[in-house]
């Protein structure tokens, strides 16, 4: 066996320990330079903020302010989801749980949020469901949660980010009402077309439709509805609601039955899970999110249930964390979620290691100045230098993810922002600027 010249233990010792100093010496003057912008921004001092900056090729933490500390996540949470969904979930979702009885066809749902989903448009199980001859029943129970998650802020119920959770969604659990002519609209699922009245005590401002807390009763003012109009309310949600809806939109009756999921059940396979999970990211989609934790739950019992999916995914893969997460919902409506700046920068790692195909990945996450949340943030652009998530409520603006520098290098970052009262257009910037600066020095 022959070698290279110089190729010797010692020369090879050598060369790798310059090469690790080399590394460690750019850390350092990377986390110089950012320490001083943190310091010398005058927005940053007003509110709470952590940061982390990783440099994945050494497995280094570059920088960290409060590194350490919980912060809101809001949408960031859905990082989690995320990498939950990757771990758990095959190829093709699981649509529908099914038996055939006789003459009876019987299913249940596994929290599939793509049915019909306005975005994901899938067909599997309304095809599989049309095209039975024989009589179709859907067996409610699965789901042991309730129709919100903890902590979400209940007078959201008619706004369309915050849809109720259910074992067998449907068009996301949503009412679409558009615009279909001079004083006239156009109603989907057409089953609620007579839970819409007109209230005509309300003859000013502007068409606007809503919906009573506890009831599918739908409202809208007295007034003119123009071209262009398109508004989604959330349904109020049951067993019954379910058949109702899919009894109309399959056009042929559905029956409600009490049959507990036997073990032979079939399953049957649904939408790409990375459309799905593209679907998630870009429009930061808290329905989907929410529907994908269940699916998460279907994969390992009977039950459909959020706690359960969170334990699991936490016990068996979040264990190289350096923080314990305090996680509740799968779409960071809530704020009892809780994580630090430096768990989300190791969670985008192994994400990026899971994937292990940068294209595909940043494909499927909002690209800045090109797309999905993270389209307005960064200037326009073809060739995005950010891929990340960004997570916002009141007080409470993050971005997480990974910059490409112009000196060709990927580092993951996490900049959490909470508990502040000026505008959030201002805390964005000031977040945009020193990511850009990371971008543009490094």
């Amino acid at each position: 066996m022959f070698r290279l010249k110089n190729q010797n233990p010692i020369f090879l010792v050598f060369t790798l320990s310059i090469c690790l100093l080399a590394g460690c010496s750019t850390n350092k003057i990377i986390s110089k330079k950012v320490a001083k912008e943190f310091k010398s921004s005058q927005v940053i001092k007003q509110y709470q903020v952590g940061f982390a900056l990783y440099n994945p090729e050494n497995k280094k933490m570059i920088f960290e302010k409060d590194a350490d500390k919980y912060f809101t996540p809001a949408s960031n949470t859905k990082l989690y989801t995320f990498f939950a969904s990757l771990k758990m979930l095959p190829d093709l979702m699981p649509a529908l749980k099914y038996i055939e009885r006789n003459d009876s066809l019987i299913f249940w749902g596994t929290g599939d949020p793509s049915f019909l989903q306005f975005a994901v448009k899938d067909k599997s199980a309304y095809n599989f469901l049309l095209a039975s001859n024989k009589k179709l029943f859907f067996a409610p129970g699965r789901y042991s949660g309730t129709f919100f998650g903890d902590g979400w802020a209940w007078d959201d119920y008619d706004y369309y980010y915050q849809p109720e959770i259910t074992e067998m969604p449907i068009m996301d659990n949503m009412v679409t009402s558009t615009y279909a002519g001079p004083n006239k609209i156009n109603i989907e699922p057409r089953v609620f077309a007579p839970c819409f009245k007109v209230d005509p005590t309300k003859t000013t401002g502007n068409f606007q439709v809503t919906r009573d807390f506890l009831t599918n009763n739908f409202h809208y003012p007295a007034v003119t509805v123009k071209p262009g109009y398109n508004q989604q309310n959330p349904y109020k949600t049951s067993a019954q609601v379910t058949v109702e809806v899919l009894s109309d939109t399959l056009h042929k009756p559905v029956g409600l039955i009490n049959f507990r999921i036997p073990s032979d059940a079939k399953t049957l396979q649904g939408a790409k899970r990375d459309s799905v999970l593209k679907h998630m990211m870009l429009p930061s989609d808290n329905f989907i999110a929410e529907h994908l934790l269940l699916v998460c739950s279907n994969q390992i019992g009977d039950t459909l249930s959020t706690v359960k999916a969170i334990n699991h995914i936490t016990k068996n893969y979040l264990s190289f964390l350096p923080d314990k997460v305090k996680w509740v919902d799968g779409s960071g409506l809530s704020r009892q979620d809780l994580f630090t700046p430096r768990d989300n920068v190791y969670l985008l790692d192994s994400i990026y290691k899971l994937v292990n195909n940068p294209e595909k990945l940043f494909d499927m996450l909002p690209a800045g100045g090109k797309s999905g949340t993270l389209k307005s943030a960064y200037p326009k652009t073809d060739k995005p230098f950010v891929y990340g998530k960004t997570g916002s409520l009141g007080g409470v603006h993050n971005q997480s993810g990974y910059v490409l520098t112009k000196k060709g290098k990927t580092y993951i970052y996490s900049f959490m922002n909470n508990n502040f009262v000026k505008p959030t257009a201002e805390v964005r910037a000031e977040m945009v600027r020193i990511v850009t600066y990371i971008h543009e020095n490094f």
